[in-house]
């Protein structure tokens, strides 16, 4: 079992927060941080570490985002009692992210023993990283941005909510990276793609953490380092959520994409030369 110390799970808590809404793959930056540090990746107390603070960054959207959700929520809420007010975007949106989120929830309860196993190597995550990058480049490059937040309709929901089995599948994807390219293929502007990327991964990320914080707080870890490293990532996150969304209003996602592609021909390195194992 592997201790991690409150210094590295503070660097631990960075990463995760810098890297979990950006589309730059948060478990790749993670793997190769960990096999950086000396710490054994594959180790039942480092996953369960790492699903821990996750929550931290999830807990930053929520915050985040709290308004929204909340006027989403009332909205939902009274559409459901009152007829008369199914017409508002934001009741149907309400349904629209419920029905999106059906498909990730079962496949990956049914893939979770190749998620786990075989689709969990690193080389898959390098990978995975260059080819998300290749269709991240094609969706910002040739997608219209012509639609924005209050144009997007159930298809746009389903696709979008969808293409996050992509990165369930192959982690170095990256769930941002998958969302904001489908949005972006679906003709909205990059703000919007972005949002809607936020918004479909709340219910995603928020029940896959809940679903493995039981077993990540029964690994061994002390508290003291799943508190900090929690922390951080909650702090790092909220301000990296805050910068993304004012960088993509005047930015393309062009340097993604190449620092996409440097971090994953990295990570094949560092893999070919036995740096850290895959």
């Amino acid at each position: 079992m592997s201790a991690i110390s409150v210094g590295q799970a503070i660097v631990l808590g960075i990463v995760e927060g810098l890297t979990e809404f950006l589309p730059v793959s948060s478990t790749g930056h993670l793997k190769i941080t960990e096999g950086l540090m000396g710490i054994p990746v594959d180790d039942e107390s480092v996953v369960g570490f790492t699903a821990v603070i996750q929550v931290g960054a999830i807990a930053a959207v929520l915050v985040y985002f709290f308004k929204d959700i909340l006027r989403i929520v009332r909205a939902w809420g009274t559409g459901l009692v009152k007829p008369s007010e199914r017409y508002h975007h934001d009741y149907k949106f309400g349904w629209w992210i419920i029905f999106a989120t059906v498909p990730v929830v079962a496949v990956g309860l049914a893939a979770e023993p190749l998620i786990e196993g075989p689709l969990a190597s690193l080389w898959v995550v390098a990978g995975s990283l260059i080819v998300g990058s290749v269709v991240m480049w094609l969706a910002d490059r040739y997608g219209r941005h012509k639609r924005g937040e209050d144009d997007t309709d159930f298809k746009d929901a389903m696709l979008v909510g969808s293409s996050q089995i992509l990165a369930m599948l192959f982690a170095g994807f990256s769930r941002s990276g998958a969302t904001i390219s489908t949005g972006l293929l679906l003709g909205l502007d990059r703000v919007a793609a972005t949002r809607l990327s936020f918004f479909m991964g709340i219910p995603a990320l928020t029940g896959a953490g809940l679903y493995q914080l039981p077993g990540a707080l029964g690994t061994g870890n002390s508290v003291l380092p799943l508190l900090v490293g929690t922390v951080v990532s909650f702090i790092v996150a909220y301000a990296s959520i805050a910068w993304l969304l004012k960088f993509v209003a005047s930015h393309s996602f062009t340097s993604f994409v190449i620092y996409r592609v440097v971090i994953g021909l990295l990570l094949f390195g560092l893999l070919g030369g036995g740096v850290i194992e895959g």
